[in-house]
């Protein structure tokens, strides 16, 4: 059984299966919601030999044991070396691990065009059980451009009963060619009491801070609190920051760094102008009097951002982003 327990993904599933209109979908919304899960619920569905159409996957029949084994000859996923392992043991799929040696790029990031050559071997493949044939594309804006093109004449005239589920937290980056020969599919964020609820089931907790730490992504507040941060070290945050410690970000792989940073900037900007931060408590913001030192901060932290990945030297970066949020924490109070 496919471990996509998000229930908040039930209704967009119904709703997809009985409008769809295209032989590709386009799964697109904010990250953290369920777009991977989502497309796949959508290709065991479409692959069901006993489900009625327009309903979901009966999750009993050969063809869904076969998906759920990860073992489907009409099911493909596509997905970036650096992504794979994770999204497919998160799925309940199994998975071969990258071995990255010495002296060997490490996985990329993107979905490179030799992976889309494969997938179009496999789409010009008859189907092996007669119902039809999917893939699954996840992030699609991880397809580097040549990918891209590369998968463009498939995606507008497919072969026999090939369809395509692509998922996107950021559709905007696609190729227009791409997004114009897919029906979208929006996919909001779950409702509050929902994702509480998911959270709790879980074992999160802290769960109403961790899930407003994360704007009302519930999977990336499940996956924070299991690399161990909790509602009260996030709390804590802006005034360790504010003092110059270092430690308040000094366990975080440099990304994350710099994402806390930036939402942290967001919520001060916000206060300045009078408004409610998003991401913080109340009481742990101080009030900023000035503006215009956020904003040169927050331009710093985008620029920043850029080398995130790769800086030269991760403990002083990150005793440099410290001492650049401090002076300019300082600056807007005064």
């Amino acid at each position: 059984m496919l471990n996509a327990d998000l229930p908040w993904l039930q209704g967009p599933l119904t709703d997809a299966l009985t409008r769809a209109r295209s032989h590709a979908l386009l799964v697109q919304g904010p990250a953290g919601v369920g777009q991977l899960e989502l497309a796949v619920k959508l290709a065991q569905s479409w692959l069901c030999e006993a489900a009625a159409p327009g309903q979901p996957a009966c999750n009993q029949c050969a063809s869904c044991k076969l998906f759920a084994s990860g073992t489907h000859p009409d099911f493909q996923l596509l997905l970036p070396e650096a992504l794979d392992a994770t999204a497919r043991e998160s799925l309940g799929l199994p998975f071969e691990e990258i071995d990255v040696k010495a002296g060997k790029a490490k996985p990329s990031k993107e979905i490179k065009v030799e992976a889309v050559r494969g997938l179009l071997s496999f789409a010009q493949a008859t189907s092996a059980r007669g119902k039809a044939k999917v893939v699954v594309i996840f992030p699609a804006e991880a397809l580097n451009g040549v990918a891209a093109n590369a998968l463009l004449k498939t995606l507008e005239e497919p072969s026999g009963l090939l369809r395509f589920a692509l998922a996107s937290h950021d559709s905007a980056s696609l190729l227009p060619t791409i997004r114009s020969r897919c029906q979208p599919l929006p996919l909001a964020l779950p409702e509050r009491s929902a994702a509480l609820a998911w959270l709790a089931s879980k074992g999160v907790q802290g769960a109403e801070g961790l899930l407003d730490a994360t704007g009302g992504r519930p999977q990336q507040a499940l996956a924070w609190f299991q690399a161990g941060l909790t509602d009260a070290a996030w709390q804590a945050m802006p005034k360790r920051v504010a003092r110059g410690e270092v430690q308040a970000l000094s366990e975080l792989p440099p990304p994350r760094a710099i994402d806390a940073l930036q939402r942290l900037c967001h919520d001060l900007l916000r206060r300045s102008h009078g408004q409610p931060g998003q991401f913080f408590a109340a009481a742990s913001l101080p009030s900023p009097k000035k503006a215009a030192p956020l904003l040169a901060w927050d331009a710093e932290l985008r620029r920043a951002s850029r080398h995130a990945d790769h800086p030269l030297n991760a403990s002083l970066w990150i005793e440099a982003l410290v001492a650049q949020a401090q002076a300019a924490m300082m600056a807007s109070l005064r």
